[in-house]
């Protein structure tokens, strides 16, 4: 497995000491990419991912106060976070297509340790295809909100300067140009000077 400079916060839950030794085992030659936190039981594990930020969930069902597939269900829907749900495999089909709606990965019991280093390489994938979708999201708002700024300062410059709307636009344009600023700053200082 080759991981990249990253340290991927896991979660991993998980009634059986048995289960977080193997996960500890599997994780030990790649020290430094994964901080893991374990937890017994769902309660436990929503007030730790309360407190701290996890990107990696594997939720080891059933947990002693209910089963796990909502609370991986719930992970998984941030957007952000990655779960899998590990399930005793005569439950394992019915289990995976309720899971797959919500992005939950889902594996059969028992696991060895290849099936598991997989799916550990599996999550760390689609984790950096979130955190890039997540700075795309990130940029386009950034985007929209120039765009309004800038709409905004050209209807305020047609309003009190009588221009019209491209002259309006070159002024901007042009005066992020000459004092190589952004045309954000420039139609903030516009909004600002004028109301």
């Amino acid at each position: 497995m080759n991981f990249k400079e990253r340290n991927y916060a896991l979660l991993v839950v998980s009634a059986s000491e048995t289960f977080c030794s193997a996960i500890k085992e599997i994780l030990a030659p790649y020290n430094g990419a994964f901080t893991a936190r374990y937890e017994q039981n769902v309660a436990a594990a929503k007030r730790t991912a309360a407190e701290t930020a996890f990107d990696l969930l594997i939720v080891n069902a059933p947990l002693p106060d209910e089963f796990g597939s909502k609370f991986a269900a719930e992970f998984a829907s941030d957007k952000s976070g990655v779960a899998l749900l590990v399930v005793r495999s005569e439950i394992y089909g019915d289990v995976y297509q309720k899971m797959v709606d919500n992005g939950v990965y889902v594996l059969p019991k028992p696991l060895n340790k290849y099936m598991m280093i997989r799916a550990l390489e599996w999550m760390c994938a689609t984790k950096e295809r979130l955190r890039r979708l997540e700075k795309k999201a990130v940029s386009l708002e950034e985007k929209m909100e120039e765009i309004r700024l800038v709409n905004r300062a050209k209807w305020i410059l047609i309003q009190h300067l009588k221009m019209n709307e491209s002259d309006a636009h070159r002024y901007i344009e042009k005066r992020a140009m000459d004092t190589c600023v952004s045309r954000r700053e420039i139609a903030e200082n516009i909004i600002k000077t004028y109301t």
